[in-house]
């Protein structure tokens, strides 16, 4: 389960079909609540079926992020490369992902940060160095340039985050689940009592 979070009108609806579905619709259309699509990928040597959540970038639908971020695998952040605002609003949406999907390890839960629209280039604001920094920042995330539209890089991110969340799926195979050992003895009572 993988989780595509940022602003409305970023392109997060236009790189999900583009990868689930290879196609792409310049017609702006506001995502209300939140839809998946599945695709089966085959990722070092293993078939895996991807379900990638796509969200409204709309305050109104936040409330839903409960529901909707527990039991995510992996966390794709999107902005919109000629859209500054988008840019500034990415460390509220890792936020939010982390308090209302609550993963067990927060500090290590794979996420990835596409910027999106570089076919916009002569429209572009923020630079890929700035992003890259803001990576670097929170534990070196993974970083694509992505288009929707030419379809630049939209596959190799995909796969990335799927095999990012493959590999912590055998990290945590290799974790012992925690024991309990109740010590029946300690806690008995003597008594003459036949009853006890």
């Amino acid at each position: 389960k993988v989780v595509v979070l940022g602003d409305s009108g970023v392109g997060k609806t236009c790189l999900i079909n583009q990868f689930a579905l290879n196609k792409f619709s310049a017609q702006y259309k506001a995502t209300i609540g939140a839809d998946f699509l599945t695709k089966e990928v085959v990722v070092d040597n293993r078939q895996v079926t991807m379900q990638i959540w796509d969200t409204a970038g709309l305050e109104r639908f936040q409330s839903l992020g409960v529901a909707l971020y527990r039991g995510a695998d992996a966390c794709i952040l999107v902005y919109d490369v000629t859209q500054p605002k988008t840019f500034e609003n990415l460390d509220g949406w890792k936020e939010e992902f982390l308090f209302q999907g609550s993963p067990q390890d927060p500090d290590n839960f794979p996420f990835m940060l596409l910027g999106n629209k570089i076919d916009l280039e002569e429209q572009r604001v923020v630079q890929a160095k700035k992003a890259e920094n803001w990576c670097h920042q929170k534990g070196d995330i993974k970083y694509f340039e992505t288009s929707a539209k030419d379809n630049s890089n939209v596959e190799q991110a995909f796969l990335e985050i799927a095999r990012i969340g493959l590999s912590r799926e055998v990290q945590d195979d290799d974790i012992p689940a925690p024991s309990i050992v109740v010590d029946d003895d300690k806690n008995k009572k003597t008594s003459k009592c036949p009853c006890m």
